[in-house]
């Protein structure tokens, strides 16, 4: 056991988490909104450390917004705040999507998958699951009003006759931005606690409990923790606890980083009096000691460079566990050649890059990191464009297109002159803003693009490959997290059409660096 500098645990958007622990091994889910494969699935031996080894789901329900179709997006919407349990040699996670309106229930005997498909009839925003000693199971859920209703024994809705109440309540002058959410139940030593997220007014956002002898009695508590971890007051909450082996308590909560998304922090926990304590007096400590039961693993990176190796057997070969792709993806429009090398073709006509189908993508690292591909534009049309981009509402993108048979490299801006956090989540169908414009000399080129998420800067600066070495592409832009999406900012390989579908690109040795 080593004391050592552990905070931010991960260095990526990874929100919500909830975590458990099976024998010696940590599994934890977090959100993944509207991303596809979805619910990402981790694993840990010492808390600190984690590696991606699943997705709960392919697609979910693709409907019209799952599918980009049209003018439809299922940005800021999709799979929300999962619960992770385990019980006799089940694993259960249960969410709700919020472009749906549905609860689902997924369940596996391996976290590797494959995972089993359920409906819970209702609707439970932020829901959490308990499995009580005598075979009776609760889902609690809500906002500002939390309510415990006892579901059938199969998990298919609530138990006709069952337990069913509010345990706690916010006060309807309640002043604060928000109430308390995103619920997490268990039962330790005989007693039901639940954890939740907060936000007081004039305070940052935190970490609440409350406790009860009996899910019939009064629960009572109150705020556990308030502290950013001295990271610009972004209050660290919302999260699992588990214990270890040897008896210690840890909480994963998550942390506001800027444009780089929510990314999980580890919090000591000790009890006291039989109610929890967050933190070292009052604070999320970086140096603390943690332990592992298999010291010498070596865990996967959560992000990676790849050359898109290829199959005579499928076009679509099973990709790196760190890629996703923005909303559902449209088979029919992707592939992997035999030879390697990614083809996206276009499939409709949209001028916005947040409504292109098939853009692939993988999380940006805090503090900084960088992703290099290589574009082959030869076979797209007039006015297609393909390329590598910073997803977000504000995007940014460097990108390929033909204009009267002549390739020309774009620098392209999205800007929303509103930067608040609940900035509109109203379609936006308004183009991106050309800053610069580069003839080149032929269809291929290699393309850059580097963040920097330093204390917040949230800046991107774009390059390309000119006889040999890279040069910058006019200024930086700023990026922003918001509603609109709800996730991180997240480098994308696109292509879309603006004129005539058909078009397709080829992107070949995709780079990720990581300082």
């Amino acid at each position: 056991m080593t004391e050592s500098e552990i905070n931010p645990i991960l260095k990526t958007d990874y929100p919500d988490p909830d975590v458990i622990r099976v024998g010696d091994t940590y599994y934890m889910v977090s959100t993944t909104m509207h991303f596809m494969p979805g619910g990402a699935v981790l694993r840990s031996y010492d808390l600190r450390n984690w590696e991606l080894i699943s997705y709960i789901f392919d697609k979910l329900d693709e409907t019209p917004e799952e599918r980009l179709e049209r003018e439809q997006t299922n940005y800021g919407c999709g799979m929300w705040a999962p619960c992770l349990r385990y019980k006799d040699g089940t694993f259960y996670v249960v969410f709700v999507s919020h472009g749906t309106e549905t609860t689902y229930l997924f369940t596996a005997t391996d976290p590797e998958g494959p995972w089993e498909k359920h409906v819970i009839e209702g609707y439970y925003h932020d829901c959490s699951l308990l499995f009580d000693d005598d075979e009776r199971v609760y889902i609690v859920y809500g906002n500002r009003e939390i309510h415990l209703t006892e579901l059938k024994a199969d998990l298919s809705g609530p138990k006709e006759g069952g337990l069913d109440r509010i345990i706690v309540r916010e006060p309807d002058d309640f002043p604060g931005w928000l109430g308390y959410e995103g619920s997490h139940i268990y039962k330790i030593n005989g007693k039901y606690y639940v954890f939740f997220i907060h936000w007081p007014a004039g305070s940052m956002r935190t970490e609440s409990c409350f406790m009860a002898d009996s899910l019939e009695g009064e629960f009572k508590g109150g705020d556990v923790l308030c502290d950013s971890g001295g990271f610009f007051s972004q209050g660290v909450a919302q999260g699992g606890i588990v214990d270890t082996p040897n008896g210690r308590w840890f909480a994963i909560l998550f942390r506001d980083s800027g444009a780089v998304g929510r990314i999980p922090v580890l919090v000591p926990v000790k009890w006291e009096n039989d109610f929890p304590v967050f933190g070292s007096n009052g604070k999320v400590p970086k140096r603390f000691e943690i332990s592992s039961s298999r010291p010498y693993y070596r865990y996967e990176p959560l992000y990676t460079s790849d050359s898109f190796e290829g199959s005579n057997e499928t076009r679509h070969p099973a990709l790196k566990l760190q890629w996703q792709w923005n909303h559902c993806p449209n088979d029919d429009l992707w592939e992997i050649r035999p030879e390697g090398g990614l083809v996206i073709k276009s499939g409709k006509i949209c001028t916005n890059l947040t409504y292109a189908v098939n853009t692939l993508t993988q999380r940006m690292m805090y503090p900084r990191c960088e992703a290099e591909i290589t574009v082959d534009a030869s076979k797209i049309k007039e006015g297609d464009v393909a390329g590598i981009c910073a997803l977000q509402g504000d995007y940014g993108y460097l990108g390929i297109t033909m204009t009267a048979g002549v390739y020309y490299l774009l620098k392209v801006v999205h800007v929303t002159e509103d930067k608040s956090l609940s900035a509109s989540r109203s379609k936006d169908y308004m183009p991106g803003t050309v800053l610069d414009k580069i003839r080149l000399s032929g269809p291929v080129v290699t393309l850059c693009l580097k963040p920097s998420f330093d204390n917040m800067a949230d800046k991107l600066d774009f390059f390309y490959q000119k006889e040999g070495r890279m040069v910058k592409v006019g200024t930086s832009h700023k990026l922003c997290f918001r509603l609109d999406h709800f996730t991180g900012c997240r480098f994308g390989l696109f292509m879309f059409s603006t004129k005539e579908v058909g078009g397709e690109a080829l992107f070949t040795d995709f780079k990720y660096r990581y300082e």
